[in-house]
């Protein structure tokens, strides 16, 4: 299945009891899918998965399945560091209707790369959804290897690789040693070009939520070969996708999206929303590198 070029992981919309806002979840997805988004995923880290119930990560697919339509492809994320409660939420995923599933490398606990293999394995054999892995080293503590990759790649529904290392040399060996039909995309907003150019399909982003539409004219001019284009459009948003991440995600972006009047309320503790001075530094990078382009 193709997902799309620019895959957004979505935030999630809180009212300010600090509850989901199924409103403004409506909103959001409607000013993602005609401001250059291709598909979503619902519940990742830029979602604040780690602080939302497992019922609240199902009502969630199913407001977004709802609205969406089937206009562009949702993809659940279902993974957590526990096996059986990742088939249990991928079961009720694939109920409500989503398209695929992103599952993350388990975090904390710190498996061998047999207990990898197997975990991802245990999953994709209780779904007919496909699969798309997520391997962030900086939040889960562990790397997924290559060869582990290469083996899963083997499976029928693994189909994808959100690979947030920033290792262009490994991601060249994926792509060149997996199946034409499966598809590598970029975990860091910053690499999204470097990653088109080793032949990568696109971009997990973050930043897709404020700058959609440039990135989609990036991908694009790159795609019909005016290099030169491309580059100049990377070379403006980069400021942006480094401020967006200059404090913890999704602190930026929701600041962002707020100062749009897209209104995503306030994250959930453990983390906290940026300071006056903060977002005052957020609007102006905005500001200034869009009108560059």
């Amino acid at each position: 299945m193709d997902f799309g070029r620019i895959i957004t992981a979505m935030v999630t919309p809180f009212n300010e009891e600090g509850e989901i806002d199924q409103r403004r979840t409506e909103i959001l997805v409607d000013h993602l899918m005609t401001h250059g988004t291709d598909g979503l995923i619902v519940t990742g880290t830029t979602g604040e998965s780690p602080t939302l119930t497992f019922s609240e990560k199902v009502n969630l697919y199913k407001t977004v399945v709802n609205h969406a339509k089937g206009k562009i492809p949702i993809i659940a994320g279902t993974g957590t560091n526990n096996t059986r409660e990742s088939i249990e939420l991928t079961k009720e995923a694939e109920r409500i209707g989503v398209d695929g599933i992103m599952l993350v490398v388990p975090y904390y606990n710190k498996p061998s790369q047999r207990g990898l293999y197997e975990h991802f394995k245990q999953i994709a054999q209780s779904t007919t959804l496909p699969i798309m892995l997520y391997n962030i080293p900086g939040r889960s503590a562990i790397n997924m290897e290559i060869e582990t990759i290469i083996e899963l790649a083997k499976i029928d529904n693994i189909v994808s690789l959100k690979d947030a290392t920033g290792n262009l040399q490994a991601m060249t060996q994926i792509i060149s040693r997996t199946p034409d039909s499966f598809t590598v995309y970029s975990g860091d907003d910053q690499l999204t070009l470097p990653v088109l150019a080793i032949g990568g399909h696109g971009i997990v982003s973050v930043s897709s939520h404020v700058i959609g539409e440039p990135m989609q004219q990036m991908i694009n001019h790159y795609l019909s070969g005016n290099i030169k284009q491309a580059a100049h459009i990377h070379q403006q948003l980069l400021p942006i996708m480094n401020e967006l991440f200059a404090h913890p995600s999704p602190a930026p972006v929701k600041a962002a999206l707020n100062m749009q009047d897209i209104q995503v309320g306030r994250l959930r503790l453990p983390l906290v929303d940026l300071t006056e001075e903060e977002k005052k530094q957020l609007h102006a990078i905005i500001s200034k590198q869009l009108m560059n382009i």
